[in-house]
């Protein structure tokens, strides 16, 4: 992605992005899932993002608290 369109990007989808750059080995088999991507769901006081995989299901999540504490 070129450097023009991540200025475009939210810090969230910029962290999706990376996610999926960085992230999409599965923990539990060890399944490399190079065409996978992680699902953003908010519901204004956090974002979970979440990967499925594809080979034995199993589900990574990564949770941020965006309310004040």
């Amino acid at each position: 992605m070129s450097q023009n369109r991540d200025h475009e990007r939210s810090p969230f989808e910029k962290l999706k992005h990376h996610y999926e750059e960085t992230d999409l080995e599965c923990h539990e088999c060890g399944y490399d899932d190079t065409e996978g991507e992680w699902q953003t769901q908010t519901t204004g006081d956090t974002v979970e993002y979440r990967h499925v995989c594809p080979s034995c299901g199993a589900i990574q999540r990564r949770t941020l608290s965006v309310g004040e504490e």
